[in-house]
Parts: C-alpha cells; structure tokens; sequence
C-alpha cells in the first residue's frame, strides 16, 4: 500500500526540513503532494497554494507551527481523510490534536524524516 503523503509548509528553499522531506519521500518513492504559502517546484513535485482535494492522501506530515496554521486549513486537511498526520518537532498543536480525535484521524509527534531514515515510515 502506497502512504502517499501531503507535505504541508513545502518550500524550494534548501534548508527547509519540508524540503528535505520531499526528497526523501521521492527517495523513497512515496507518492507526494506538497502544499506551501509560495508555488513552486521541489524535486519535481509542483508546491500548490491550495489544498490537492483530488488526491488520494495516506499521510500529512506537517512542517508549519500552530500559530500559522489556520483553523480553515486544519478543516481542510480533515477533509482529505488522511490515514494518519505526523506533527513534526515544533509543531503541536492541542486545539487541531482534540479536532483529530474527534475525526477519528490518526496523528503522532514524530519527525519524517527520521521515521524514513529507520524505514517506520
């Protein structure tokens, strides 16, 4: 089963950890969607500035804090139904984690990229 993966906070900055995720994820040929505030182009993944509702998402990882995740995306990303959502480091966030539950969606503090790097992803 693919666990295909939205990355949330994606930039074409090199430094950025959702970056490095995206090419991870490519490397390990994860089927990723990437979702960030700047369109662009990482790895040959297209960084979308609105939500891709016509994907099938296993997974969210997300690289943005709480302050700057807004409750309209948090909604959004309740919709697409992930199978699970990983709260990278600095990125909690109670308030969305108790929307979760009640969604019955599955989330864990984890980093991606060492969840890839020990292959539990």
């Amino acid at each position: 089963m693919s666990k295909s993966t939205l990355v949330i906070g994606a930039s074409e900055k090199t430094d950025r950890y959702a970056n490095i995720a995206i090419h991870r994820l490519i490397e390990a040929g994860i089927t990723t969607y990437a979702y960030g505030n700047k369109a662009g182009m990482v790895r040959g993944v297209k960084i979308h500035t609105e939500i891709p509702k016509s994907a099938s998402i296993h997974t969210v990882t997300i690289y943005i804090s709480s302050k700057n995740l807004s409750v309209d995306l948090q909604k959004e990303i309740i919709e697409l139904k992930p199978k699970r959502i990983i709260f990278n480091p600095g990125t909690e966030n109670t308030l969305f984690e108790d929307d979760l539950h009640k969604a019955e969606i599955f989330f864990e503090h984890a980093c991606t990229l060492v969840l890839l790097s020990t292959r539990r992803y």
